[in-house]
């Protein structure tokens, strides 16, 4: 058992996903704090599948500790990283990781992961946080990215158990080399990147684009931005403020990626995958409906991403 001041730093993290980001947090934390820092962990028959391959990030290769379920124990701190259609699975997997003093992120898109979280694990463990600014492109064992982006991190609430945590994991991305930024407007913020994401994610998907493309002028960019402010009038109905300034900082954000670069639900359809259009543009129709307001850029990209993933039919957990 560690005491005093060793007790409260994190020593341990666990993530849930091997996608791009979980890959991505795992050799920033490796880098910084050595590779006992972190393990992923997963069902049995991922760790047969993954444990004789070659992971490498931006060339490198890279040795990760696989655990699987059954052999978890308790960390100081989880990192979900999964696509929305295993979110149910993932909080299942996660199950002997969390203990008393566990601390989780969600560093999922959109604006209800955590809620979901909580209720399983309870408001006192989630701090919410939106992963932005990174270009990490993954396809099979290789990860390939040019901007790491940061973690921005907020709590839900100014309970002293939360600033603690939130002081904890600052502390932790700190020592291990992880860019964050601490935002007391957060759930501002998550609007904002999930303006962003159905914007982008989904175009780029429909429209089979990069970053550069959507940009250019033309069908794709108009779709974009037409999708994003509908994502602002439905914030607007929901009690947080998405103004048309935060729209163009967003758009901006885009412009400083590799603009050949392309968003996870673009990976998707190369990779042919189901995607997270559910949560993006599902989220968004079923809020509109629920006040009486028209989306008709995103009931199109809905449309559309369903009728592409007809094509194939299998759902990955990562």
């Amino acid at each position: 058992m560690l005491a005093g001041k060793e007790r409260d730093m994190i020593q341990k993290t666990a993530i849930i996903g091997m996608g791009a980001l979980g890959m991505l947090y795992a050799s920033q934390i490796i880098e910084g704090l050595g590779r006992e820092a972190v393990e992923f962990v997963m069902d049995k028959a991922r760790v047969e599948k993954y444990k004789n391959e070659t992971f490498t990030v931006n060339g490198i290769e890279q040795d990760y500790t696989l655990i699987p379920v059954e052999e978890a124990k308790p960390v100081d701190l989880v990192i979900l990283a999964v696509k929305y259609p295993a979110l149910k699975a993932a909080l299942d997997c996660m199950k002997n990781s969390v203990g008393e003093h566990t601390t989780i992120l969600s560093v999922m898109n959109g604006v209800t992961s955590e809620k979901i979280i909580a209720k399983r694990y309870g408001d006192e463990r989630v701090l919410y946080t939106v992963a932005q600014g990174m270009d990490a492109m993954k396809f099979g064992s290789k990860l390939r990215y040019t901007q790491k982006g940061e973690l921005v991190l907020g709590i839900k609430n100014q309970e002293d158990e939360q600033k603690k945590r939130l002081k904890q994991v600052e502390e932790y991305f700190s020592r291990a080399g992880v860019p964050y930024a601490e935002d007391e407007h957060i759930l501002k913020r998550m609007w904002g990147k999930f303006m962003l994401n159905v914007g982008v994610n989904q175009v780029c998907m429909v429209y089979q684009a990069s970053y550069g493309q959507a940009l250019e002028p033309g069908e794709a960019n108009r779709m974009m931005i037409a999708a994003m402010r509908e994502v602002r009038a439905v914030a607007e109905l929901e009690g947080v403020e998405v103004t048309e300034e935060d729209l163009n900082f967003y758009v901006n954000l885009l412009k400083t990626l590799d603009p050949d670069g392309m968003p996870s639900m673009a990976q998707d359809r190369i990779n042919r995958k189901l995607s997270e259009v559910d949560m993006f543009a599902g989220n968004v129709i079923e809020l509109a409906d629920r006040h009486k307001i028209q989306v008709p850029a995103n009931r199109y990209l809905y449309e559309r991403v369903k009728e592409i993933e007809k094509e194939y039919s299998i759902c990955h957990f990562e």
